[in-house]
């Protein structure tokens, strides 16, 4: 069973998606085992979206995630890197496929409702960075 990093963004918290996004998740056949809500700060979102510092949506990007809670989670399934991916949906929810969580919960390509892994090094990078390996349970 393959591993994938996810997050329900503040946006999504915020207009009172959490439960509905849980709830297709598990609809979907992901096991989710490993998650917590929290609130990044600033200095967790920086240190999370590192690679991207030199690009001009950092700021803004770091500014977004750190604005209000949030949901972390480790899914499982077999393939659940591409499963997970694809039913996010492009990340400007316009562009994304109904059906997608991106379609139904995002906003615009700043507020897109979730984030995922967009590969087995980069899962097992993000899975690292918010949970012990006690926390995640499956």
């Amino acid at each position: 069973m393959e591993k994938t990093f996810a997050i329900i963004k503040p946006d999504a918290t915020r207009d009172g998606n959490t439960g509905k996004i849980l709830e297709r998740i598990e609809a979907k056949g992901f096991k989710i085992v490993a998650m917590k809500k929290m609130l990044m700060t600033k200095q967790i979102a920086e240190g999370f979206y590192a690679e991207h510092s030199s690009k001009p949506f950092y700021g803004p990007l770091t500014d977004f995630m750190s604005s209000g809670p949030c949901t972390v989670m480790v899914l499982e399934m077999d393939g659940a890197i591409k499963a997970w991916r694809d039913f996010m949906g492009a990340t400007n929810p316009e562009q994304a496929e109904p059906g997608t969580l991106r379609n139904e919960f995002g906003k615009n390509i700043d507020n897109n409702a979730v984030h995922g892994s967009d590969a087995p090094a980069t899962a097992e990078r993000e899975i690292k960075y918010f949970f012990s390996e006690l926390e995640i349970v499956g």
